[in-house]
């Protein structure tokens, strides 16, 4: 009866002031939209090293048409150069008259000489910035981020689409790439083992593709204007290989089978692919099922243990089969053995490329740092050259 009362006492006008207030404050706020007549929505960022500093390469997002047969989404890019990489965002402005915005970018590529050091100087202002997204993905390519940025994708209009769609869940799981966030790499670079990987893009004219076409999501290049790119030859996109890092400099690549190893050894693979051998021929096993591990063993000589458990299903066969054998998926006691040497091999390899580049990709420091800290200081120098490898792998066939 007092709250009734109390609220019966408000006077009107109070009650009509504070709906004012309310309607002025939701009226007056732009919804978290984005005007993009004022803002360069930037949907990737390439950056390359120069003698001066830094090239960032912006791929910028603009729309395209408003009908359906012109709809879409187009980009610009536009090269901007400066002593940090603030600086080359900053001239956008100044080149353009729109306001950077990054809430929207998905992917940072690196020039092939700017991960010749320390890359952490070229992702510092990225990492600083409150807008930019953890889960934004990174990579590097061969050659240069700019050639790579601008080029005509044969398969999508902007060519930051066409590369994001390597890294889709669907081709990790296939074990065919590597894929890492900014987020994650810089969590792998300033934690004990100082390593990380990368995703490596490379480029290759389409083949049968003339040359020409629609050209609307052509390149500003290194003078910041947009134009059509004319008679340029359209180029497929590849990751295939892995990019290894330590301390933030790149000191060697995982080739696509040991791309594959380590997909299987973190038990991400489904539906992915390997070739083994029956008779002479080649004979191609689909992953079904998958889980992996690395444990390390510091009783007398350190021990890394690789396991990789797979079942699979016969996918493909290099020669003609009967009938029988087309109707079943079965995998055959030979094809297993050879599979599981296969895998072997591939694993074998995967940890020399561990401790010949020092890159701790497998995690053997910090599962040495989590498990005794005092056993950590010890090995911790000298931990990749002295532990040997365990490779235990078991290839099944489903029922």
């Amino acid at each position: 009866m007092r709250a009734r009362k109390f609220w019966n006492t408000v006077p009107m006008k109070l009650w009509l002031l504070l709906l004012a207030a309310i309607l002025f404050s939701f009226f007056s706020n732009d919804f978290g939209l984005v005007d993009i007549q004022k803002t360069a929505v930037i949907v990737a960022a390439g950056i390359d090293k120069t003698e001066n500093g830094f090239s960032v390469t912006s791929q910028i997002a603009v729309p395209k048409g408003t009908d359906r047969a012109q709809g879409g989404t187009s980009s610009v890019n536009i090269t901007t150069e400066g002593p940090t990489v603030s600086d080359c965002i900053t001239a956008l402005f100044g080149k353009t008259g729109w306001v950077p915005k990054l809430v929207f970018c998905d992917l940072i590529l690196l020039g092939e000489e700017a991960v010749q050091e320390d890359v952490i100087a070229y992702l510092n202002y990225f990492l600083r910035n409150e807008y930019m997204p953890d889960n934004c993905l990174l990579a590097v390519c061969e050659g240069s981020a700019e050639k790579l940025l601008t080029s005509q994708s044969a398969i999508d209009d902007a060519s930051s689409l066409a590369i994001e769609k390597l890294f889709s869940d669907a081709a990790e799981k296939s074990g065919k790439v590597l894929t890492n966030t900014l987020k994650d790499f810089a969590i792998g670079y300033y934690g004990v083992s100082e390593s990380s990987y990368l995703p490596f893009v490379k480029m290759a004219p389409q083949k049968g593709a003339e040359a020409g076409g629609d050209s609307s999501g052509g390149s500003g290049g290194s003078s910041g204007s947009s134009g059509s790119s004319g008679g340029a030859e359209e180029q497929i996109y590849t990751a295939e290989e892995t990019a290894l890092f330590l301390k933030g400099k790149m000191v060697g690549k995982l080739p696509a089978e040991q791309t594959l190893a380590l997909s299987l050894l973190e038990g991400n693979v489904f539906a992915g692919t390997f070739s083994a051998q029956e008779n002479g021929q080649a004979v191609t096993l689909t992953v079904m099922r998958n889980s992996g591990g690395v444990s390390l063993d510091m009783k007398g000589t350190p021990t890394a243990k690789l396991s990789v458990d797979v079942t699979c299903r016969l996918c493909c066969r290099g020669t003609a089969a009967p009938i029988e054998d087309i109707s079943s998926d079965v995998v055959s006691p030979a094809v297993l053995e050879d599979a599981n040497k296969v895998l072997e091999g591939y694993l074998g390899a995967l940890f020399e490329n561990c401790k010949q580049t020092g890159c701790d990709f497998l995690e053997l420091k910090k599962s040495l740092y989590r498990s005794s800290l005092k056993k950590y200081r010890e090995w911790k120098d000298y931990l990749l050259d002295t532990v040997r490898p365990e490779i235990v792998t078991d290839v099944k066939s489903m029922k």
